[in-house]
């Protein structure tokens, strides 16, 4: 298992940006190889937190050395954020900080974009849109300027700042119509390190990419990790990502945080969130279950910081007692 790399992700739901940053510092001394973000306007719950990952990522690009940047994920779906205006972004990171940018692309909640006045889209829109985002931020860079082109309006818009490298652009799927996306409009798929679902999703992901003529992408998986000093301090500093595990929230009109917290606690027992997730005193435990992941296929494992009792110390653990173990073993 050579290559197989292992990316630090910052949770903007839970933490202040301050805390986040000092995170990402403390991540790539850790030895992580890439610093990703999720990116949102509103958290799962409240009280929580929730920064502008944007802002955030040109103050971690200049606060570290060598690792690459981006979100996990931005939706270019016209919510919050026209692809045009995703494309200027990345365009300005990647001219400041060339060859260490991406972009993680999804298909959006309606927790983030309901807010803002989205009439929330079907399931099928939602990937057309995406579908259609991911063609015009790939024309901008390409120097083309464009008119109204599907869902999003525009007027000879061109990007003037263009580093001339289009950031690669992995996507966000939870089924094979996305799957189909990614293979055709990016440079890998990402996913939740599902056993369940993976094994589908990636067989779906490259029957695509050769139907489409591409090479394959990378495998992104993700996974949030909680360590603390003893197990139930680890499982209670995590345990508001519960409110994440209802599929309905990632493509039904979900957007108010009390009544989905309501509805995870309903839905989900504390023993269902245990398994989803990365959780205990033991970093040996932690070792396993990171390899279990790279098992189901990952070129890329993403590891989001859920350690809500010692987010920094967390970190140090990865850093002293679980990556170099998982990095010996890619180039052994």
């Amino acid at each position: 298992m050579s290559e197989i790399q292992h990316w630090f992700s910052a949770a903007h739901e839970q933490f202040k940006p301050s805390s986040l940053l000092q995170q990402a510092v403390e991540a790539e001394r850790a030895g992580f190889d890439a610093i990703a973000c999720s990116d949102h306007f509103q958290p799962w719950w409240e009280p929580g937190e929730s920064g502008m990952a944007w802002v955030w990522l040109g103050s971690v690009a200049q606060a570290t050395q060598r690792v690459p940047v981006g979100t996990a994920v931005t939706p270019p779906i016209g919510g919050r954020y026209h692809p045009a205006l995703v494309a200027q972004a990345w365009a300005t990171l990647e001219e400041m900080y060339p060859g260490r940018t991406f972009i993680g692309a999804g298909s959006g909640e309606s927790l983030n974009e309901s807010p803002l006045g989205m009439d929330w889209p079907e399931v099928g829109e939602q990937i057309e849109r995406l579908e259609e985002a991911l063609e015009i931020i790939t024309r901008l860079f390409d120097g083309e300027r464009l008119d109204t082109f599907g869902h999003f309006p525009m007027k000879q818009a061109y990007l003037h700042t263009n580093p001339g490298r289009r950031p690669p652009i992995y996507v966000s799927a939870f089924g094979e119509q996305a799957a189909g996306v990614a293979a055709r409009r990016g440079d890998g798929l990402w996913t939740l390190a599902d056993p369940e679902t993976v094994p589908d999703l990636i067989d779906a992901y490259k029957s695509a990419v050769e139907d489409a003529g591409r090479e394959p992408g990378k495998i992104i998986l993700q996974a949030g990790f909680s360590w603390a000093e003893d197990d139930d301090a680890a499982f209670e500093g995590a345990k508001p990502f519960k409110a994440t595990m209802p599929d309905e929230f990632y493509s039904d009109d979900w957007h108010d945080p009390q009544a989905m917290v309501k509805h995870a606690d309903e839905k989900h027992s504390d023993d269902e969130f245990r398994d989803q997730f990365i959780l205990g005193s033991n970093p040996e435990e932690h070792l396993e279950q990171i390899r279990e992941i790279e098992q189901l296929g990952a070129d890329v494992v993403v590891l989001m910081n859920n350690s809500g009792a010692d987010p920094v110390g967390a970190v140090q653990v990865y850093g002293e007692k679980v990556l170099p173990t998982l990095k010996k073993a890619r180039v052994s």
